[in-house]
Parts: C-alpha cells; sequence; structure tokens
C-alpha cells in the first residue's frame, strides 16, 4: 500500500530568536499509511542533502535534544559582559558532558541576560560558520493498529539565519506503490510585518479592548512567538508582558489615551517589532473623573449610588 500523507514540521517550536547564540534546527518529515516502510530524504533548493545519520536512541530513552545551545562564534563587541565574564571563568575546565556531533551545539545552561532593545532586530554578530552547514539524519519508523508504517524522518543541523531564511526545504518519499517520489515542503521564513487589528475601532472609557495579530506581510515558518509589551509603562493588569496573539484590555481608563503597545514576534530565523497606539475617547455613559485606574466607577460615586437608592427607599416607605 502507498502512503497516504506527508508533513513538513519543525520540532520544539514555536522558539524565540537567538542573537548571540548558536542553535540547532530540527525538520521532522512524517510520512503515514504506507506498507512496506518507505524511503524518505530531505533536498534543500531542490538539491539533496548528504547528511550523516545518527544512531537509534536507546530503548526507554528520551530523544536526542536537538536544540541545545552553544556559547561560541561570539561578536565581542555586542556579547554582553555577563556571557563574556562567564566564558573567562569557565575557561580551561574540562568539559563533564560528552561532546555532541560535529556540527552541531553543545548543550549548556540557561542564560538570563536580557538584550537590550536597542540593538536591531535585523542585526546579526559576526558568526562563523563552516562553507557548508553539517546535516544530521535520523530516520525511524513504528507500525500502525491497520498494519501500515508511520515513518520519521529528522534533519538537525545548526541554524545559520543569514543564510538559512528564505531557504527551501523538502521531505521526499519513495515507495514501490508509487510512480513518482511524493514530496512535501516548506520554506524557512523569519516574521515581516505583522497585521494588527483593534476592536472596537473607537474605543470608549470603560470598554474591553483587543488587539489582535491577523498575520504577516509573508508566509512565516516556523510558527512564530508573540509577546506584548507597553512602551515605558506596564501592561493593564501589572505585567510586564504578555504572551499570545492576542492582548486584551478589559474596561479601559481615560489614563490609557495615547499609550503605545509593542508585539514583538520571533521565531528562530528572526524577529520583529511592531507597535500599534491606544486612543481612548470620552464615554458619555460614564462622566468625566468617575472611573478608576481599571475604569470601574470610584468609591466615592458608589457611595454616592448607594444614598441615594437608600434615600429612595426611605421615601417611598414613609
Amino acid at each position: 500500500a502507498p502512503p497516504t500523507s506527508i508533513s513538513v514540521l519543525a520540532a520544539d517550536t514555536p522558539a524565540p530568536f537567538s542573537r548571540y547564540q548558536a542553535q540547532n534546527f530540527t525538520l521532522v518529515c512524517v510520512v503515514s499509511g504506507g506498507k512496506p516502510a518507505p524511503l524518505v530524504y530531505f533536498k534543500r533548493d531542490g538539491e539533496p542533502i548528504e547528511a550523516t545519520p545518527l544512531p537509534e536512541p536507546p530503548a526507554g530513552a528520551g530523544s536526542w535534544a536537538p536544540r541545545n545551545l552553544l556559547h561560541r562564534d561570539l561578536d565581542d563587541t555586542k556579547v554582553p559582559k555577563s556571557l563574556a565574564a562567564e566564558g573567562e571563568v569557565g575557561g580551561g575546565r574540562p568539559s563533564a558532558t560528552a561532546d555532541p556531533p560535529r556540527g552541531l551545539a553543545a548543550e549548556r545552561g540557561p542564560v538570563t541576560e536580557t538584550i537590550p532593545e536597542t540593538v536591531v532586530s535585523r542585526e546579526f554578530p559576526r558568526w562563523v560558520h563552516v562553507a557548508e552547514p553539517i546535516y544530521y539524519f535520523r530516520h525511524t519508523h513504528a507500525p500502525v493498529s491497520d498494519g501500515t508504517v508511520e515513518a520519521r524522518a529528522t534533519l538537525t543541523w545548526t541554524l545559520n539565519p543569514q543564510i538559512d531564511n528564505e531557504a527551501l526545504f523538502s521531505c521526499e518519499v519513495k515507495h514501490p506503490a508509487l510512480s513518482m517520489p511524493m514530496q512535501s515542503e516548506v520554506t524557512l521564513v523569519a516574521p515581516k510585518g505583522p497585521k494588527i487589528t483593534m476592536t472596537p475601532t473607537r474605543a470608549r472609557v470603560g470598554d474591553t479592548v483587543r488587539i489582535l495579530v491577523q498575520g504577516f506581510q509573508n508566509e512565516v515558518f516556523p510558527e512564530p512567538l508573540f509577546t506584548w509589551t507597553r512602551v515605558g509603562s506596564r501592561l493593564l493588569d501589572g505585567s510586564t508582558e504578555h504572551d499570545g496573539k492576542e492582548l486584551v484590555l478589559e474596561r479601559v481608563p481615560a489614563e490609557l489615551n495615547g499609550s503605545m503597545y509593542r508585539c514583538t514576534a520571533q521565531n528562530p530565523l528572526g524577529s520583529t517589532d511592531t507597535h500599534t497606539r491606544l486612543i481612548v475617547f470620552e464615554n458619555p455613559n460614564i462622566p468625566r473623573g468617575t472611573e478608576d485606574s481599571n475604569g470601574s466607577l470610584t468609591g466615592h460615586c458608589g457611595f454616592r449610588l448607594v444614598l441615594a437608592l437608600t434615600l429612595t427607599v426611605i421615601l417611598e416607605l414613609t
């Protein structure tokens, strides 16, 4: 029986863009419905990829981690001081872990240093890579209850955003029941030009405002991460940032008029920032100065309302 479906996806995504550290990237090709197991291979820009096969993971062990980071190939003019100091302290000490396959990044602990926002998103340090990336390939297959076989093939290499952005990768399948290879392809693309919409289009005091990313000027792969921040201040709920495609501001107060919001969209190929300004109009149903920072009525106004209702009840009873 020939395979019935083929798809290509990125492992461990969505994931952030890393300007200062090399990171590994893995494409996964999933082929279902075939019997016997098909032959699966990858191409880049239409050319077959010569990849080094990786051994099968031992039974019961976790899969080989494809996204470990390496503190190397750094531009000393841009690297944060804490990272440089860490490299000096660790210099000369032997590594306690086994070396990764040649051309892949080694495992490293997390880095908490924040990259300054003044650095332009498209600016890269001086990456030092070999002329051709070194690819690693793994192929596994597992029987399915209907008697067919699901095949999975992974392609892993150290990502270089400068040359891998807009590269076309395809997964092709050969099978005795197919007259020609079956294929699925993806293009690695950094996010660019997010399209942002705001509802309602004319926000008034007390409204719930939704700011949403509806798409991009280009087709983005892999799926990006979205992070919202308020320029120069915290978000309405007191947090410094919000993750997700949509930012919801409930019962906006007049104080938010003119506030600027930044949406950062990023994937391993790159990142981009888009800003939008919130304009809040007066609400005739809410007198000026009667809403607090959360957009609700103040305690004084609420007290006057309760007092008026109490007087009304007393008058009716008498």
